[in-house]
């Protein structure tokens, strides 16, 4: 395999752009192929076997037709459902699959009550819940956040903020930590601290690009170009219209701050 190949992405929508931003800065030379599966978000709703096989078909555009040297899993339930199923079937393709930075609020602040807001499919999932009671502090409160990633994924901002308020007003003064176990969550970061105030949030983003970054250096698949890499973006919405909103967003994502 080509080490100018490019590396996979694949999402549930839009949300993977919070990961696809630190791996850029650590890997900006690299191309990518970012697939934001938009017309089947949001993924934490869906049944394992509908999510195994959406991410079957992602994965072969990726590197069967796409030639990707590498598939990131920037979604929290694809990465819990179908990342073990996918490394049995790719495995000469690294796959890399974020999860909830559980741990890593635990190592910062172990005492500190911990909010981990997440979808269904995720909280539900054996991956997490192995990760979770290895750190489990007894001050830890997980949250199925159904419908919270579709309401980013759409740029809801009056819906978003109601639900916010009624989901999360509860923990307001209570919560020190929160882990973001969607890759979407980051991007409501702001309004989140509307509601909860001065928290410390977490996610996978950095940790796991930096994973991507260690494993293609392990194995030789660092690209060999000097120049800026590109990213090419593909949508699974119905229409050119949709298609277009969703990479126009996207793009303007990327060069976003979302603290």
């Amino acid at each position: 395999m080509s080490s100018n190949a490019s590396i996979g992405f694949l999402d549930s929508g839009i949300g993977g752009v919070t990961v696809m931003k630190e791996a850029q800065k650590l890997l900006p030379n690299e191309n990518y192929v970012y697939f934001s599966d938009s017309v089947n978000n949001p993924y934490g709703d869906k049944t394992d076997s509908e999510i195994i096989e959406r991410c079957f078909e992602i994965t072969r555009l990726l590197v069967d037709t796409k030639g990707c040297k590498a598939v990131m899993l920037a979604c929290n339930t694809a990465s819990a459902k179908a990342a073990a199923s996918l490394r049995k079937a790719y495995p000469d393709t690294p796959i890399i699959a974020i999860e909830p930075a559980y741990k890593m609020a635990y190592d910062n602040n172990p005492d500190g009550f911990t909010l981990v807001m997440a979808t269904r499919g995720t909280v539900n999932s054996e991956k997490f819940r192995r990760l979770f009671y290895t750190y489990y502090n007894h001050r830890t409160a997980l949250l199925s956040c159904v419908g919270l990633a579709d309401l980013i994924e759409q740029d809801r901002q009056e819906e978003l903020a109601q639900y916010l308020e009624k989901t999360l007003g509860r923990y307001r003064g209570k919560a020190q930590n929160v882990v973001l176990g969607c890759t979407h969550y980051p991007l409501a970061k702001r309004q989140i601290r509307k509601v909860l105030g001065d928290v410390n949030f977490f996610d996978g983003s950095y940790g796991t690009s930096k994973r991507l970054a260690n494993v293609l250096a392990e194995k030789d698949l660092l690209t060999e170009r000097t120049e800026h890499g590109e990213i090419e973006f593909i949508d699974s919405s119905p229409s050119l219209e949709q298609k277009a909103q969703k990479k126009e967003r996207f793009f303007s994502l990327l060069e976003e701050s979302y603290d």
